[in-house]
Parts: structure tokens; C-alpha cells; sequence
């Protein structure tokens, strides 16, 4: 494990924003972190990085006790805060040689900007930038000392659809180079398109753990199909079928929870025997409806 928490509590006041936090996370995976506004996340990686300290609890990074403003950290690992800037008249370029001097070990920031698709803008002043080339500079800052593990926390929050797409590829690719990735997101598609094991935190405790996957099975999450049709629909014409669970209807739409993918198909042939005019939606259980399921609530208070 190239990253231990055991029992990390982080209290402000009377308001505990990580309230006994334990994970590990493996050489080589991407792990992400998520939950609502408050929840803790942002407080727990900054704990993990060293930016500040912990009550209780212990943090082993690299096999080693993570103390703050330890020299042996920064030179290893590569962070992107939540909320970051560069003065608005520097050049990208002038920033990367910057931010390479301030390290022993580092990667020519040249290959990072061709890898980062940011060659072409080498000259341009920070405040030129979309927000989808700002936060690949500050990958790419945060990637100058050849980190062995890289610390994201919301990197695609504010990024339209296509520079959040970008990003994607962008982290695969710090993967498949051999790096560890500890990111945190509000994003449940990007979590479970790139992550190989989440946790979701909620009030500083965490509520589930493990694969996508494995957390969608082990919540029992149904795949749904929803029928819209300006026709009306017997519903007992599907209660017979063996896939289906549950059916409601709500506003006109029949909505039916099934077992397994053959529900769509089976719904599909009743209608289609009976030719009915009708929509049809599937949609296959995924970490979102995990994420809303754990986090039924809403919370303004963020730490």
C-alpha cells in the first residue's frame, strides 16, 4: 500500500469535519473520495497531504509517519487544491520553470505540456486560458517533481462537458504512466468511468467503500426501464413477466425495476406484441443511484 489512514479525526470546534476515517489505497490505482459539500473531503486530503495537522489518528505515506512541511513528501508527491491561481500575466511556461526550481528531482515541462496537450499555449498568460487549460496547467505543476502519487481534489468542477472529457483522458494517461491517483469529485459518472475503488464519506464518517461495482451489488441497485406512452397502460400486462420487481407509476410514466438486463427485452416484446405506441428509457444501475441512496439529505455547511 503506498497509503495508509487509520481512526484520522480532524475537529473544528465542536464540529468534527473528519470523524475517524480509515482507508488504504494501492501503488498504481486511481481512489476516489466523494460526498456531499461538508462531508469532509476536502479536510481529509489536506490532512493526508501535510497542508495541515490532524488530532487523532495516523497517516503512513511511502511507508513512512506523513508529518507537516516534511521535505521527504513534497519531493514525492504532486498536489492540485480545490481552489488555486497564478498572477494573470505569467506564461504558462514561465510558471512550469518556476515551479521546477523548487524541487530536486524533476521532469523536463516541456514533455508535460506536449503530454498535456499545452504546447501550443506555452506563451500565453494565465488569465488567456479556458478553465479546461487552467486546471491542465495545474496538473502539470503539480506533475513537475515526478510525483509518485498525485493528490486532486475537484479537478473538472466548473469544466464544461468536453474539457471535463479532456481531463478524463488526461488521468488515465498519469495512470497508465504508473502513478497513484487520490482524487476526490461531486461527479459520480467520472468517479466510476475512472476510479478503481471509492469512498464515500458523509459528516466525517465513512458510509461504503470498495469498486463501483461492488458497491452498486452490494446496495442492490436495480436496473430500471421507464414507459412513456399517450396510450393508457394495463401495468398488469407486466406482472407476469419473471425479470420484473417492482412496477410504479407516477405522473404517466410506468416505471419498472428489474433483475437483470432481460427486462428491457421482455418489456419490449409485450409492447411490441400488443403495438403499443410508446417511449421506452433503460436505464442500468450505476454510483449514482448508490451516492443518493447513502446521501438522502442535503447540507449546506461546508468545510
Amino acid at each position: 500500500m503506498i497509503l495508509k489512514v487509520n481512526n484520522l479525526k480532524k475537529h473544528y470546534g465542536d464540529v468534527k469535519a473528519v470523524d475517524g476515517i480509515s482507508f488504504s489505497v494501492k501503488k498504481g490505482e486511481i481512489f476516489g473520495i466523494l460526498g456531499p459539500n461538508g462531508a469532509g473531503k476536502t479536510t481529509t486530503l489536506e490532512c493526508i497531504e501535510g497542508l495541515q495537522h490532524h488530532d487523532e489518528g495516523d497517516i503512513e505515506i511511502f511507508e513512512k509517519k506523513m508529518t507537516v512541511n516534511d521535505d521527504f513528501f513534497k519531493e514525492r508527491m504532486g498536489i492540485q487544491l480545490q481552489e488555486s491561481s497564478l498572477p494573470p500575466r505569467m506564461k504558462v511556461w514561465e510558471a512550469l520553470d518556476l515551479f521546477s526550481s523548487f524541487y530536486n528531482k524533476n521532469v523536463d515541462w516541456r514533455e508535460l505540456l506536449v503530454k498535456l496537450q499545452l504546447e501550443d499555449k506555452k506563451n500565453n498568460y494565465f488569465s488567456s486560458l479556458s478553465g479546461g487549460q487552467k486546471q491542465r496547467v495545474f496538473v502539470a505543476l503539480a506533475m513537475v517533481n515526478d510525483p509518485e502519487v498525485l493528490f486532486l481534489d475537484e479537478i473538472t468542477t466548473g469544466l464544461d462537458p468536453m474539457a471535463r472529457r479532456q481531463m478524463w483522458n488526461v488521468m488515465k494517461t498519469i495512470k497508465y504512466a504508473g502513478k497513484t491517483v487520490v482524487m476526490s469529485t461531486h461527479y459520480m459518472e467520472e468517479a466510476e468511468y475512472l476510479c478503481d475503488r471509492v469512498m464515500i464519506i458523509d459528516k466525517g464518517k465513512v458510509i461504503a467503500d470498495g469498486t463501483p461495482g461492488e458497491l452498486i451489488d452490494r446496495m442492490g441497485m436495480k436496473n430500471r426501464v421507464i414507459i412513456e406512452s399517450e396510450e393508457k397502460i394495463d401495468v398488469e400486462i407486466f406482472k407476469t413477466i419473471k425479470s420484473v420487481l417492482d412496477i410504479s407509476v407516477e405522473k404517466g410514466k410506468i416505471e419498472i425495476e428489474g433483475k437483470d438486463t432481460s427486462v428491457l427485452a421482455d418489456i419490449a416484446r409485450i409492447i411490441n406484441d400488443r403495438k403499443i405506441k410508446a417511449n421506452i428509457q433503460y436505464k442500468t444501475a450505476n454510483l449514482e443511484d448508490v451516492y443518493l441512496h447513502l446521501t438522502d439529505h442535503f447540507n449546506e455547511e461546508v468545510i
